[in-house]
């Protein structure tokens, strides 16, 4: 059975390949005589978005990731080639996975997962990890109240989704492991709480990213006056603590719960963080003080890290400095400092000697390796739709689309926002190509719709964002949650695709009533609505 899944899944892969370059055989001629030119033959048609379409689609035909993002990589560098050889190779390795693992930003992530992998690998040797287990599980003792506390955890850590994505999980791994909450489910709620509760908080990297993308307005503003509408969000959160008070799943999150409860956490053999879980064993009676000191001191220094790079120390507020900082450099320097913090608090505590301690470095990069790679493999695909132009593609198209009729246009933005960001796995990105242009169509116009319409580029980028397997929030809920990647994209997909069809509805409502008092509770009964269908379809 197993050899006829893996022919399947060859064939599968061998026939999406055939077919894209069947497809694209009558462009191969012209590509070849422009070949010379600045822009590739293809540049900023529906054909760039033809590779990651092709990678998300592999990924979640085949359940393999990295043949999948390949796949999609090498159909970029083809298309931009015009199907030459050399210029396919060195388009992919030099202009791609060369260029984006030498970006300051991403190398800057990679040291910050690395750093991260090694204090989790630290905390569960000296038994940080087991004894707040233990004391958790005394307290909390229940699935439903371990997963409304993991839902509370990823609210308060709102400051940057990839710091929420890899302290909730390293947190709530082992309660959630005692009481049979599934990885996949674990995975869904890292993920549900990270940029869905960092594109509705002022004070965090996303507000600082989205207020830079706002040119001639006062973007805090905007962004604050944007959050009552931000209904894929609000929603999301609604989502969560429903299903969990309910007791409702669906889709393969349902057989994933309901192997849990039977002590099966996993259900399909992809443990990919199985081994490195077991490589650091517990050294000796650890405390729950060993978790709390590293957790706020990682915090604590993250936070003073950000604010750094954004001149809080030179003179800017605290508003200012999040709202200009790094975050890739603060990130890096606070879990820098919170790693040392951690290391000097055991030694003096005389938890572990030194040897001990540094044997976690290469334990906690061998954890982290599976999301390095596909980090990896997700930037080098955006760079192909990057030089493909997908961005100018987009913005021609929802330039074109402004001309209708004004009160839909908040829908319509949504869908594109969702459909750009699943498509390139990046919600910044989607902000700095929808945003722009919706505050030029509404620049003389309804200051409302406008902020509506911003609400709706935020909105459908999270959730584009949320559901794409390429997304590096997607890859670090995973890793948060030690989750097989696929597992997580497939149970995650009917719940964030379920918000997302209310939220279209709900955004039709509010560019007609133009007001988050009647839309919001709109989206809201219908989300209840919705679930509790699913609750009586359930029994």
């Amino acid at each position: 059975m197993r050899d006829t899944s893996k022919r399947r899944h060859l064939t599968a892969m061998l026939v999406m390949m055939v077919l894209t370059m069947l497809l694209a055989t009558p462009f191969t001629a012209f590509a070849a005589e422009e070949a010379a030119a600045e822009q590739p033959a293809l540049y900023a048609t529906f054909w760039a978005l033809v590779p990651p379409i092709v990678a998300i689609a592999l990924a979640l035909i085949t359940k393999e990731v990295y043949s999948s993002l390949f796949v999609g990589i090498l159909v970029g560098g083809l298309f931009y080639s015009g199907f030459q050889f050399e210029g396919t190779i060195t388009h992919i390795f030099e202009d791609g996975m060369i260029s984006v693992l030498s970006d300051g930003w991403n190398v800057g992530i990679l040291i910050f997962l690395v750093i991260l992998g090694a204090m989790v690998a630290l905390m569960n040797k000296a038994g940080g990890s087991a004894a707040f287990g233990r004391w958790a599980g005394a307290r909390i003792k229940t699935r439903k109240g371990t997963q409304l506390a993991t839902i509370a955890l990823g609210c308060l850590i709102f400051i940057d989704d990839y710091f929420n994505c890899l302290t909730v999980g390293s947190v709530m791994r082992p309660v959630t492991d005692k009481q049979n909450v599934s990885r996949a489910k674990l995975s869904y709620l890292i993920d549900a709480t990270a940029a869905p509760v960092c594109i509705i908080a002022p004070i965090s990297s996303w507000a600082a990213a989205v207020t830079g993308f706002v040119e001639g307005e006062d973007g805090l503003s905007l962004f604050i006056r944007a959050i009552p509408y931000n209904f894929y969000a609000l929603l999301t959160i609604v989502m969560m603590i429903a299903l969990v008070l309910l007791d409702v799943d669906y889709g393969p999150m349902a057989l994933h719960e309901k192997n849990a409860k039977n002590g099966d956490i996993y259900t399909t053999p992809g443990r990919p963080y199985a081994n490195a879980e077991n490589a650091h064993m517990v050294k000796g009676s650890g405390k729950v003080v060993d978790l709390v000191v590293p957790i706020v001191a990682l915090i604590v220094c993250c936070v003073i890290g950000m604010i750094y790079t954004g001149g809080f120390f030179e003179g800017a507020s605290f508003v200012e400095a999040f709202s200009g900082s790094d975050a890739s450099v603060g990130l890096v320097l606070g879990s820098f400092f919170g790693f040392v913090i951690t290391l000097v608090f055991y030694l003096v505590r005389r938890t572990m000697s030194f040897q001990e301690c540094m044997s976690c470095l290469p334990e906690g990069f061998k954890a982290m390796v599976p999301a390095i790679m596909i980090l990896t493999f997700a930037w080098t695909l955006k760079a192909m739709t990057d030089s493909l132009g997908a961005a100018d593609y987009v913005a021609a198209a929802m330039e074109h689309a402004a001309g209708g009729l004004m009160s839909l246009l908040p829908g319509i933005i949504f869908l594109v926002g969702c459909g750009l960001a699943f498509a390139t796995g990046t919600s910044w990105g989607t902000f700095g190509i929808l945003i722009p242009i919706v505050v030029a169509v509404f620049a003389e116009g309804n200051q409302e719709l406008m902020i509506i319409s911003i609400s709706a580029c935020m909105a459908g980028a999270v959730c584009g964002d949320h559901c794409s397997p390429i997304s590096d929030t997607t890859i670090m809920a995973s890793a948060g949650g030690q989750c097989d990647h696929v597992n997580h994209v497939s149970t995650q997909l009917p719940y964030a695709m379920s918000v997302a069809a209310i939220s279209f509805v709900t955004y039709l409502v509010a560019g007609f009533v133009q007001s988050p008092w009647i839309s919001l509770p709109v989206g809201i009964a219908l989300t209840l609505g919705f679930l509790l269908v699913m609750k009586q379809r359930q029994n």
